[in-house]
């Protein structure tokens, strides 16, 4: 049986943290989010958008891997330039996987990770979840942005931009966690997140099931190189990671 470890009524709902055996839990309004029993889809998600930018995980960057990263606002580096190491934003924190499977590969450069939930980044910063994600939010690349991953790559405001966007805040564009992360897979979403895109850089998006729908409004945005990638799990429909990429 779940034993609940945190609950906590924010501004989205309720966050849930629950163990189960040694594994944790991540419920959002009733809805099951992630656990820590496996991790390939998320990390998937990373490797899959850097192999899309014609890198190789795990790779070692051109030049000397101690070379200094930018790590000010819009301090991406662009896809191609020599020496550089291409910048990501990963939205959300999660479990971690995501974000510890970025910082392992020397091949990132600047690291900025996007959560909403007070409760999730304290659950990393001093909770049970801190063995999962301590060096990676230690690591100088990385940068955590408490903000709505919505809100922010609509932000007008908001001059930062990447080489990689690696999303993983819903169950996938046709379930979504809340009713306002909705707006993130519309026409006007894709926009903002092309916007926020690097010219030649690459959205990765995470789902516990295929959307057909999803690959023809990625298409209908402008991406190119739309495609699917598929991660086996032990039964059911298989997660996948739907990518795109913007026109340089």
């Amino acid at each position: 049986m779940p034993v609940t470890l945190d609950r906590r009524e924010g501004p989205y709902g309720e966050v849930v943290l629950r163990r189960r055996d040694e594994h944790f839990e991540i419920i959002a309004n009733g809805t099951f989010l992630m656990d820590t029993s496996d991790g390939r889809s998320e990390r998937l998600l990373v490797d899959a958008a850097l192999r899309a930018l014609g890198g190789t995980p795990g790779a070692r960057p051109p030049g000397d891997d101690r070379t200094p990263v930018d790590r000010t606002a819009g301090g991406g580096l662009a896809p191609g330039r020599a020496g550089a190491r291409p910048s990501v934003l990963i939205g959300g924190l999660g479990v971690g996987f995501s974000l510890a499977h970025a910082a392992a590969d020397p091949a990132w450069g600047r690291i900025a990770v996007v959560e909403r939930e007070q409760a999730i980044i304290d659950w990393h910063r001093e909770g049970p979840l801190a063995a999962l994600s301590a060096a990676a939010l230690s690591d100088p690349r990385t940068v955590l942005l408490h903000t709505d991953l919505v809100a922010y790559v609509r932000d007008p405001d908001v001059t930062d931009t990447y080489d990689a966007l690696c999303l993983d805040i819903d169950n996938g564009p046709d379930w979504t966690v809340t009713e306002g992360n909705d707006g993130l897979y519309s026409p006007s979403g894709l926009a903002a997140c092309a916007r926020r895109l690097n010219p030649g850089g690459v959205l990765a998006v995470w789902s516990a099931r295929p959307s057909a729908d999803f690959e023809t409004s990625l298409r209908n945005a402008g991406f190119s190189g739309v495609r699917t990638e598929e991660v086996p799990v032990a039964r059911g429909v298989p997660d996948v990671v739907h990518l795109g990429v913007r026109p340089a």
